[in-house]
């Protein structure tokens, strides 16, 4: 089901540093313009840049450039100006409907006054990472995030979440049920796919080559206190892995400390891969991996976990965020946030031995992703949303 009218829309969000609601927006906002909708992106950028500074209006994508202070990974700090110039250029647009994918940023506070002010619908997606269940210090600190959020997000006229947990933990804080419309993440199953033995690219040569012939257990994502890694690394490192190879493929303020402490040897091979910002390269990564682990311990819900199951890879995470409701029904194995390390000591042995079990588990994987996380599907529940609103 399509939206009864193509639509203008005023996308807010991030097209830097990589993160999962960079991914997010550049991807939905896509494949809204394949709709024939209209999309101006507008995201905090250097306005010192001249590359990045232009906006054409005349072009279908137009984009427009905030000013910033700071932008890291995880929030935004806006230049006090920024709030005029958002304002300005969405006066300029004239868009149908402002969709924020809110970046943790100060003005993410101040958009539901500037969009009733200007008569334009406002809606939010938000992002940042939970655990309901409260068990951990990180989680607490997550906690502390809604908390501050729920009384502006209160305000918006719909907000978008990835879970019914999500959806509890905002209700719990205020934010009236009706406004709170969950859509899950989905990603594009004819790129995330299983291998095809018959074409093999010149990039996934590449890729086969620098992995060798050792079975891959891989982790794909942010090396960040709250991703967890050490209690993989550690894990690993205290067990037989003999004819394996762990494989970590991103980038963060962890990876120095994290690799000069965890050094690859010939019984316990770990491969620090670095930043891969090929997609067909990451798609390779996937297809030759046969486990994926993803031991955070908090979450929303994961694009990179949803890449890896749509690739047909064994998967397993913690229940931290939307993750677990993920996995559930035989679709992969979900740990608890608690004592990460021991579980995975008992835990990838068993899958080391019984490739056959790993096999299963991918099948059941990319089926759950074909049944509930396309991006087809995310896109259908978005534009039904859209014309809601409008």
């Amino acid at each position: 089901m399509h939206i009864e009218r193509l639509a203008h829309i005023a996308w807010l969000g991030k097209k830097s540093p990589f993160c999962g609601n960079v991914i997010y927006g550049m991807t939905t906002t896509s494949a809204l313009r394949k709709r024939g909708h209209q999309t101006s992106f507008i995201h905090f950028d250097n306005p010192t840049n001249p590359k990045s500074s232009t906006t054409s209006l005349l072009a279908n994508d137009p984009e427009v450039s905030l000013p910033y202070l700071i932008k890291s990974q995880v929030y935004t700090i806006p230049s006090p100006r920024a709030q005029r110039e958002l304002r300005e250029s969405l006066e300029r647009l004239k868009p149908d409907l402002v969709h924020a994918s809110l970046t943790l940023s100060p003005l993410d506070f101040r958009l539901p006054e500037l969009c009733q002010q200007i008569g334009v619908p406002l809606l939010a997606t938000f992002h940042p990472p939970f655990d309901s269940k409260l068990r951990n210090l990180t989680a607490s600190t997550q906690q502390l995030t809604y908390q501050l959020y729920a009384p502006s997000l209160a305000k918006y006229d719909k907000v978008i979440v990835f879970s019914e947990k999500q959806a509890e933990v905002l209700s719990k804080l205020g934010v009236n049920e009706t406004k709170l419309v969950v859509i899950p993440n989905g990603v594009d199953t004819e790129l995330w796919k299983p291998q095809n033995e018959n074409i093999i690219s010149s990039k996934e040569q590449d890729v086969r080559s620098r992995l060798g012939e050792k079975r891959t257990f891989l982790y794909m994502g942010r090396i960040a206190a709250e991703k967890n890694i050490e209690a993989l690394l550690k894990a690993w490192s205290g067990i037989n892995t003999k004819g394996c190879q762990l494989v970590i493929v991103g980038d963060g303020p962890l990876r120095p400390t994290l690799e000069s402490n965890f050094m690859s040897s010939e019984e316990n091979k770990i491969v620090w891969w670095g930043y891969e910002s090929d997609i067909e390269k990451k798609i390779a990564l996937l297809q030759c991996t046969e486990v994926f682990i993803l031991p955070s311990l908090v979450e929303g819900l994961s694009l990179a976990l949803l890449e890896a199951m749509s690739t047909g890879v064994a998967c397993i995470a913690t229940d931290a965020g939307a993750d677990g409701e993920v996995l559930k029904e035989g679709a992969g194995i979900t740990l608890s946030t608690d004592n990460v390390t021991s579980q995975l000591k008992t835990l990838l042995p068993v899958l080391k031995d019984q490739p056959v079990l790993t096999a299963e588990l991918g099948i059941r994987a990319r089926k759950r992703v074909l049944n509930n996380y396309t991006l087809r599907k995310n896109i259908n529940n978005l534009e039904m949303l859209y014309n809601k609103v409008l």
